[in-house]
């Protein structure tokens, strides 16, 4: 069994919805379902709503599964990435809805799961894929990029100033060995990191790489660039869509497709 958390501000999350969402028949999409914690409480507060969730971790959907099974047939789950948010309602036989919900970024199971490797804190083998069934992981980005790439995306997704420092001595430490575990990509990251730099900052020196290879593994940010406009084509008029991001590069993201939709309309 897995410790349920409460979803980040899920009362605010609802607060914000909810006056599209108190109708007969309205529908909301959670395109981020995780283990369903916002979608309890949404089906909860309104008894005629449905649900289409999604998510690319099938862990996340049986979970999901399990708790919302209560709902019966109020509830739709499907596996898909959220850019894949049109087709998925389409697959309902829906045309609009009435709210969507992100909320972006690592779930509280992908962490908690410390034999996934997200977490820079656990020892673990470095997949770091969101959906298990397929695709690169991040141990495969480091035996396989070049110096020049892995810098582009530390700097890129990451933010990381000491990109091509650490870029360099990832690509001169699996000269020895294989980088597979995260514990032996932290000990390069500390090692390739001035005492200076420590001493100075907040976080831990690995908190950016292991930020930037999760974006990379699971194409986070093409996926968001790509779902934003397509969900917000989804909504009815008086609709509501409600975003989570925790950090700038989807912040950023997010501004900029509400304003080029604010500007279109």
């Amino acid at each position: 069994l897995h410790d349920i958390h409460t979803p980040v501000l899920l009362e605010r999350c609802v607060e914000l919805l909810a006056p599209a969402l108190g109708d007969e028949g309205a529908t909301v999409v959670d395109a981020t379902e995780g283990m369903g914690g916002h979608s309890v409480a949404l089906l909860e507060r309104f008894p005629h709503l449905h649900l289409v969730g999604l998510d690319r971790d099938t862990d996340a959907l049986r979970i999901a599964g399990e708790r919302l099974a209560r709902f019966g047939d109020r509830v739709t789950l499907v596996h898909t990435v959220y850019d894949g948010i049109a087709a998925a309602v389409a697959s309902t036989g829906r045309r609009r809805v009435d709210g969507i919900l992100f909320d972006l970024g690592v779930s509280s199971l992908q962490l908690d799961e410390t034999s996934r490797g997200f977490a820079y804190a656990h020892d673990a083998e470095l997949d770091m894929r969101m959906d298990q069934t397929g695709g690169v992981t991040a141990a495969d980005v480091l035996a396989t990029y070049g110096e020049g790439d892995l810098r582009r995306i530390f700097e890129r997704y990451g933010e990381e100033r000491l990109a091509g420092r650490y870029a360099r001595a990832i690509v001169d430490a699996r000269r020895t060995a294989p980088i597979e575990r995260s514990g032996r990509l932290v000990e390069i990251l500390v090692a390739a990191t001035p005492a200076a730099v420590q001493r100075e900052r907040s976080g831990h020196p690995a908190k950016r790489v292991f930020q930037a290879l999760r974006i990379e593994v699971n194409g986070e940010l093409a996926a968001l660039e790509r779902a934003l406009p397509a969900a917000l084509d989804l909504l009815r008029v008086g609709g509501r869509i409600v975003v989570l991001s925790y950090q700038s590069l989807e912040d950023r993201l997010v501004k900029r497709a509400f304003a080029q939709a604010s500007s279109s309309t």
